[in-house]
């Protein structure tokens, strides 16, 4: 039986047996006991499904990710330890020194330094692309060994709103997969595969576990992409692996075969395992995602309307406002018709204003962090990309002025008063 949404964040994922503990144990074990060697050479094989260590697989992020992938309309998922290495296990799962991807320029900081600089060190080459230009113009990064396009539904920390549809058919029509991360947005505002997307990723650590409490990720696939009829191109899953016995992954798991393939041997060779107490946790924060969501998106929006109206702001950028350009891509990508609950905004005055506002919060707190239950604020300029000068931050699609702001579930009404009383100050 299929389930909403929000009923899947609830129940998704583990069902107890009769008698069984109603809550998802965490199996905090390193290692699974067998009776005979045969049965644990089938695991090391891939003839048999099981566990045998857990650096490739556990029951309690097994259940987590089937939980996800439910809620994304995919097939398959893996936890890994971050979101960092959620967006690397993507596409090196499917790229090799020589190959080429693309990526939109929006994207998060570190996601872009770790494409630019350290897949760059692997041999891997990337082109970055404004994801708002005609799709003609986008055509002509595309190269003979490109293998993906990469893009955020919500970009960090700009705010701009990816077209999914857009960006899958350009992938598409070159026979390359998009992969989409989805953390801003999450499963219950946007489902990207909706509209084309292949391959999902997200920092769990950020709305999903929506505490601060568990850094997290999650690679899911859509099952969607026909590997097989590109073939020689993606050779890693669709020739024998001689890792394995000369196994064929799309031979041998059909619409299994990306995931499988990522943690038979990347999660086996690299290691970026979720531990299982935190797989606990990130569990569940997923079963108040539903509620939470809307609360942060009404809130963003009601904080986003007083800094419009606010003589001492410069500029608000909210995809949710109704005269904001990207307002219609909203309304027909989002259920809800908003995006989520981070805005990003200018004082008049400068960098200088900026950071003395900031300084003059007292309920919304100054943070690396973003997208968890209580409202926080960041200053890109001086925190996240202050390596940078100026004129490399416009580049960047990041105003020296920017302030990223993360919209709690606290109450509105308190949100915009500690607003108020902070841009009284300068």
């Amino acid at each position: 039986m299929s389930h909403s949404i929000d009923t899947t964040c609830v129940q998704g994922g583990w069902q107890p047996e009769n008698g069984g503990p109603r809550q998802l144990p965490i199996y905090q074990s390193t290692t699974f006991k067998y009776a005979t060697s045969q049965q644990m050479a089938d695991l090391f094989d891939l003839k048999a499904s099981g566990y045998f260590y857990t650096r490739l697989q556990n029951p309690t992020n097994d259940q987590v990710a089937n939980k996800i992938a439910a809620l994304e309309g995919g097939v398959a998922a893996m936890l890994t330890s971050s979101g960092q290495a959620a967006s690397f296990f993507s596409v090196f799962n499917i790229c090799e020194a020589g190959d080429h991807f693309i990526s939109c320029s929006s994207i998060y900081g570190g996601t872009f330094n770790l494409f630019a600089i350290t897949m760059k060190k692997l041999g891997i080459e990337v082109t970055f692309v404004d994801q708002n230009a005609p799709a003609e113009e986008l055509a002509k990064a595309f190269r003979p060994n490109t293998k993906c396009v990469f893009g955020e539904t919500v970009a960090n920390p700009a705010g701009y709103i990816l077209d999914i549809a857009k960006m899958a058919k350009l992938a598409h029509d070159h026979g390359v997969p998009l992969i989409v991360d989805n953390t801003f947005a999450t499963p219950v505002l946007c489902r990207p595969f909706d509209f084309g997307a292949d391959i999902v990723v997200h920092s769990t650590t950020k709305y999903m576990d929506g505490h601060g409490c568990a850094v997290g990720g999650v690679i899911v696939d859509s099952g969607h992409f026909d590997w097989e009829q590109h073939h020689d191109r993606f050779a890693g899953l669709t020739e024998p692996d001689p890792s394995y016995h000369g196994l064929a992954y799309t031979k041998a798991f059909g619409k299994g075969a990306y995931i499988t393939k990522a943690t038979a041997q990347l999660m086996r060779d690299l290691g970026s395992i979720q531990s299982p107490q935190n797989a606990f946790l990130l569990n569940l924060g997923l079963e108040s995602l539903h509620l939470r969501m809307p609360r942060h998106c009404s809130n963003a929006l009601a904080a986003a309307t007083y800094l419009k109206n606010n003589p001492k702001v410069a500029w608000v950028h909210y995809a949710g406002l109704p005269d904001d350009p990207e307002y219609p891509l909203v309304q027909k990508q989002f259920r809800g018709g908003l995006p989520c609950g981070v805005l990003t905004f200018g004082i008049k005055g400068g960098r200088e204003q900026s950071i003395k506002f900031m300084d003059s919060l007292k309920l919304i707190a100054i943070v690396t962090h973003v997208a968890d239950a209580r409202s926080c604020v960041l200053h890109p300029a001086s925190h996240t990309h202050r390596q940078l000068t100026d004129e490399q931050l416009r580049e960047a699609g990041i105003p020296p002025d920017l302030i990223r702001f993360s919209v709690g579930i606290e109450d509105p009404d308190d949100i915009i008063a500690d607003l108020e009383q902070a841009l009284n100050q300068i």
